[in-house]
């Protein structure tokens, strides 16, 4: 398995820097652009993580703000690491969209991952059955390549469920999710006894959320929130749509989805009920 290096998180990182020095500084973007010769916009597209500072930039920055050189040549190294290429830049546009990038380069890094999954099964617990029938859905014409660099992908993430120091995987799974015939009762009954397999690792845990739980918090907005194990990177929550996806870092709306996310485990059945829901589902299909 190839050493996971996360330049998304380090863009972030670095972007924080960036935003946090000029605020310590009491400047405005105005002035900082005035003292640099440079563009609004530039700076802007560094301050909001359009595009990452390069070394040279940010030490320009740096005296501009009048960083400590200790705390500027860490952040240089950052600039450095933002750049390098993720593992999974390697695949093309057709089997990685642009929109999920981010969201892998996140993962990569992160200790924990807490889903709510409102119709489809998480993607870090789908098998390769389950997930080709949704390509095949999504993608009618996706030709035998993206197929495989896409299962490829898949098995890259989902490895680290098993690794040494492995991912932290907490899901919801509404009961609608479950009962989705995806592929036919063929595909869906390996696929629950897959999850009930995977639930039986100490760092998985699955619930499910019937549908006698009635309303729920986030009815209809699944979602997800992922944790890192540098406690200066905070939370993020990430939900998806049919055309793109949010990424949340403000500390207030990530609290709301971790309220929610507590409010939905607490309406679930517990781990052991939902591995005989699952077991259940199965047999009857």
């Amino acid at each position: 398995m190839e050493e996971r290096v996360s330049p998304t998180v380090r863009l972030r990182k670095l972007t924080r820097g960036i935003r946090r020095w000029r605020a310590e500084a009491g400047l405005r973007q105005d002035d900082v652009v005035g003292a640099l010769d440079w563009s609004k916009a530039k700076l802007s597209r560094f301050e909001n993580a359009e595009k990452g500072a390069g070394p040279a930039e940010v030490i320009a920055l740096a005296t501009v703000y009048g960083v400590p050189e200790a705390e500027r040549d860490q952040y240089v190294a950052l600039a450095l690491q933002a750049r390098q290429k993720g593992w999974w830049q390697r695949y093309g546009q057709d089997t990685l969209a642009s929109n999920f990038e981010e969201y892998v380069g996140l993962e990569s890094e992160a200790t924990e991952v807490r889903e709510f999954a409102a119709e489809l099964i998480p993607g870090l617990l789908q098998t390769e059955c389950y997930a080709t029938e949704l390509i095949r859905a999504w993608i009618p014409t996706a030709d035998e390549v993206v197929m495989k660099e896409r299962a490829d992908l898949r098995a890259q993430r989902q490895a680290r469920l098993r690794e040494a120091d492995p991912l932290t995987l907490r899901t919801v799974i509404h009961e609608s999710a479950l009962r989705q015939l995806v592929g036919g009762p063929e595909v869906m009954r390996e696929q629950l006894k897959h999850l009930v397999t995977s639930a039986k690792l100490p760092n998985v845990a699955v619930q499910v959320l019937p549908f006698s739980a009635g309303a729920i918090p986030a009815l209809g907005a699944p979602f997800i929130l992922l944790s890192f194990p540098d406690h200066d990177d905070p939370d993020v929550a990430y939900a998806d749509y049919l055309t793109g996806c949010l990424y949340l870092e403000d500390p207030t709306e990530v609290e709301t989805y971790n309220l929610n996310y507590s409010a939905l485990r607490a309406k679930a059945l517990s781990q052991k009920e939902s591995i005989a829901f699952l077991n259940r589902l199965a047999r009857e299909l």
